[in-house]
This record gives structure tokens, sequence and C-alpha cells, in this order.
């Protein structure tokens, strides 16, 4: 009987933000969030449904002291200019310091060799928040996107999607340009039904993920909307035209309904 992957049913158990990496060499690579968040994790399997009993490699761990000491956070690996690359965010006990960091390895297996430390990705001058980074190639460019503040919270937290363009792996070319923010009501929900909330408003767009058009027309960015701990977390999308400038703006549209969400019935 082949592996198979059954709807509705658990497929990793107590791995969050999961992600998944199809290489040239046939094989699915596994990374997500571990519920201690003090290391990152890889599983390969020649199938989806293999990941599931996979062996799992610690890659990484997390710092004994300082700023990546704490809460390693949504992990991505990714293939570029022939080294492996992954990309997460930690901080040192602190949420409000959590940055985006970035490891390399140069072996052709991601399972072996060693991950090194590149830094820190510098996605703003005021070194405000940023989690969740995600690149991607474009036109013969190197991008990323991530979830930023646009300033540190003060009474309340607003998570937005930036876009800047790389000059290599582990730095920014350009200054981060914003393209969603937090404005529909269902980008807004932070209180739960039976009235359980966070200590203040947390408004979020988070978890951006790139895709493009069948035929090849259009960029699309995927990413979640509103808080996670609570039963109106969603996907919404943004689009622009494939050869419009992604780091306009005006070039981006977003969708004003989901595009993935609850059905109570």
């Amino acid at each position: 009987m082949s592996e198979e992957l059954k709807y509705n049913e658990p497929w990793i158990l107590q791995r969050a933000d999961p992600y998944v990496y199809r290489h040239t060499d046939g094989n699915y690579y596994f990374t997500a969030s571990i519920p201690a968040y003090d290391r990152i994790v890889l599983r390969r399997s020649e199938t989806l449904a293999g990941l599931k009993d996979a062996e799992e490699v610690t890659v990484w761990e997390k710092h004994k002291e300082g700023i990546m000491s704490e809460h390693i956070w949504a992990p991505e690996l990714h293939y570029l200019d022939g080294k492996w690359y992954i990309y997460f965010a930690a901080d040192d006990g602190n949420t409000d310091n959590h940055q985006i960091y970035v490891i390399e390895n140069d072996s052709p297996d991601p399972m072996q060799g060693e991950f090194r430390m590149k830094g820190a990705i510098m996605t703003n001058p005021d070194w405000n928040w940023g989690i969740h980074p995600s690149t991607f190639e474009h036109k013969g460019e190197l991008y990323l996107l991530w979830s930023g503040w646009p300033n540190r919270r003060i009474g309340s937290e607003t998570q937005c999607i930036y876009i800047a363009r790389m000059e290599n792996p582990w730095t920014l070319a350009t200054e981060r340009v914003l393209i969603s923010k937090p404005e529909y009501e269902w980008e807004r929900q932070w209180v739960n039904p039976d009235g359980g909330r966070t200590a203040y408003p947390i408004y979020v767009n988070e978890s951006p993920q790139y895709f493009h058009s069948k035929d090849n027309r259009t960029v699309i960015v995927y990413y979640a909307a509103s808080g996670c701990w609570s039963p109106y977390y969603c996907t919404g999308m943004l689009t622009a035209d494939a050869d419009s400038d992604l780091l306009n703006p005006a070039s981006w549209k977003k969708s004003p309904v989901p595009v993935l969400q609850q059905d109570p019935e």
C-alpha cells in the first residue's frame, strides 16, 4: 500500500510553522518550530507522507545566552547559489527583540555538514521586530518577505508584510517596503468568542509565502491574518503583475476577503 496523506488527520504532531522544500535530488525536506523553541530540525523523505516518520536531525541549537538564546521560530530551508540556507527568527527571551537570522551550510546534503551563522538580517535601521522570513527568486533577483512592526509597540501591536531585494542570501540590498498591513476586519481579530484575549490589541499580517500563477504573469503572496490564538486566523492574498516593480507598494493588490478561513458549519 502506497503512502498517502489523509484529509483532516494530523500529519506531523507537535510541530508548528511547517515548511517543506522539494529539492532537485527528488527528496522532500521538512523543518518547523518545535514546542521547546530551542533548536532547528530537519527531516527528509522521498514522499510527503514519509516525512511523518522520517528521522529528525538537529542542525542548529539556540545560544546559551544573548540575542539568539530563546524562541527559535518558523525556520525555512532554501537552496541558493549552491548552498543551503535556513532563515529563522529568535530573541533573548524578550519577544520585543525578535529578529531575523540566517545560517549557511555548503554541504551537498543539508542533513550533513555544518550550518554556520551568517548573521542577523537588518530589516530596518531602528532594529524593529521581524519574524517569518521567506526568500524567493524572481526575474534573476532574490527577495526577502517577512512580517514586522512599523515601530515599537506602545499599547498595541501591528504586524505588517514587508519586502526587500537582497544583495546576497544574508544581506538586504534595499530598504524594506510595506506591501500589506491589517486593515480589513478579518485581519484585525484578536478577541476570542469566549472573551479570551491577549493583554493588548494585536493586529496580524504574518507568514508571507511566494507563489506565481501557472502562466507566470502574476506574483502571488499568501499570508496569515488575525490572531493565531483565535478561530479567526485565516489566509489573505496579495497579487502583483510579474513585470511590475515588486518594491513599489502600488504594484500590489490585496484580496478584500480571505481566500481560506474557518467554516463553523
